[in-house]
C-alpha cells in the first residue's frame, strides 16, 4: 500500500474500507477519472479462511490474493490506498466531509463510500474463536462444499436453528443439531428433522474437541464428546458502523424468524443513506452479502456517486459559465 498522502488533501471520493466493496467502487469511480483515497483498516472479514467461492471466474481463490489483486487494480487507474483507521467524518460548511484517521490525520472528500463491513460476534463457547473459518463455520454456499458428506454439527443460537440444520442437510446426511440453550423446538420442527434425518442432542455445549489442529467433536456440559468434523453456528453480525453514527446514520437491527440476527445501515439499492452524499456496500448494509455480491454493490454505488458528481460539476459549469457571460456584458 502506498502510506503517503503528500499533495493531496481534498478528493473527489473517500472510500473508507478496502474489501471487496471498496476495491470495486474505487476501481469505478478511478475509471471515471475520479480523485479516490481508499482507507484500509486491513480486517478483512474472511481472512481465517482459506478460500473465497462462488466468485466466478475467481472460485477458490485465497481472500487475501483476490484483495492483493483488486488494490493493484483500482492502483493502475489511479486510485490511492492507504493503511488506516477512521475515526469520525464530519459535513464541512461549504459542501463535502472531513475525513479524520485515528492517528490525527485528516482528508477532505466531496463524496464517501463506506464499505467497513462488519463483525462475527460467536457465541460464547469456549473453542470457538480459535476454530472460526476453519473447522467453525457460518455459511453452507461457503463451506458447505468443503464439509460434503461428512459429519457436521449445528450449534442452536436461536429460532433459526431448525433452519439451519435442514439446509446445511443439503451437503451432508450425516446432521446433529446441538440444541445448546436454545428453546424446546415445536412438533413440526421435530417431524422436518426426523424426516431428513437429523439427529437432535440435548444439552448445553461446554467447547469443542480437537486433535492437531482440527475439529474432531462437539463437548457437552455432560463430558459426552459427540464427533463432528465441523460446526456450523450462527454468529451475529455487527455492522462496522462507527464512521456512520459520527454522520447520525443509526443502525437499524434485522430480525428473522423474531430473532435479532444483527444490525445494518439502511441506505437505498443505489447504496444512498439518509445523509446526502454517503453511500454504503457490502456488509455493513447488507448483512448477508457475499463477496461478489459485495463487489457488485460496490460498482453500483459507485457510478451513482459519480453520477451525482457529474450533477454537481455541471451546475458549478452552467454557474461559472453564467458569472462569466454576466461579466462581459457588464464591460
Amino acid at each position: 500500500m502506498n502510506d503517503s498522502t503528500q499533495g493531496h488533501d481534498r478528493y473527489d471520493v473517500v472510500v473508507v474500507g478496502g474489501g471487496a466493496a471498496g476495491l470495486s467502487g474505487a476501481l469505478t469511480l478511478s475509471r471515471a477519472r475520479r480523485s479516490v483515497l481508499v482507507i484500509d483498516a486491513g480486517r478483512p472479514r474472511n481472512a481465517p479462511a482459506a478460500h473465497a467461492h462462488n466468485y466466478l471466474g475467481r472460485e477458490g481463490v485465497p481472500p487475501l490474493e483476490l484483495l492483493a489483486d483488486g488494490r493493484a487494480e483500482a492502483a493502475a487507474y489511479g486510485a490511492r490506498i492507504i493503511p488506516g483507521e477512521v475515526a469520525a467524518a464530519r459535513p464541512l460548511r461549504d459542501g463535502g466531509f472531513r475525513v479524520e484517521r485515528t492517528d490525527g490525520t485528516a482528508v477532505e472528500a466531496r463524496r464517501l463510500l463506506v464499505t467497513t463491513g462488519l463483525v462475527d460476534e460467536l457465541p460464547t463457547v469456549p473453542g470457538l474463536a480459535e476454530q472460526w473459518g476453519t473447522g467453525v463455520l457460518h455459511c453452507p454456499y461457503c463451506h458447505g462444499w468443503e464439509v460434503r458428506n461428512r459429519p457436521v454439527g449445528v450449534l442452536a443460537t436461536g429460532p433459526t436453528a431448525v433452519h439451519q440444520a435442514l439446509l446445511w442437510r443439503q451437503w451432508t446426511d450425516d446432521v446433529t443439531l446441538f440444541r445448546h440453550l436454545a428453546d424446546e423446538f415445536g412438533d413440526e420442527a421435530y417431524e422436518q428433522l426426523a424426516a431428513r434425518g437429523i439427529a437432535v442432542v440435548d444439552g448445553e455445549v461446554a467447547g469443542i474437541a480437537t486433535r492437531d489442529g482440527r475439529l474432531t467433536g462437539v463437548r457437552l456440559a455432560s463430558g459426552r464428546v459427540v464427533p463432528r468434523e465441523a460446526l456450523a453456528v450462527q454468529t451475529r453480525f455487527t455492522a462496522r458502523s462507527g464512521v456512520l453514527e459520527s454522520l447520525g446514520l443509526e443502525p437499524t437491527a434485522m430480525e428473522m424468524a423474531g430473532q435479532v440476527l444483527g444490525t445494518y445501515i439502511a441506505a437505498d439499492p443505489t447504496g444512498a443513506t439518509e445523509v446526502p452524499g454517503v453511500w454504503v456496500a457490502g456488509n455493513v448494509a447488507n448483512l448477508m452479502e457475499q463477496v461478489i455480491g459485495s463487489a457488485a454493490a460496490g460498482l453500483k454505488a459507485a457510478a451513482a456517486i459519480n453520477a451525482d458528481l457529474v450533477v454537481e460539476d455541471t451546475r458549478r459549469a452552467v454557474e461559472d459559465r453564467r458569472s462569466a457571460t454576466n461579466a462581459q456584458e457588464t464591460v
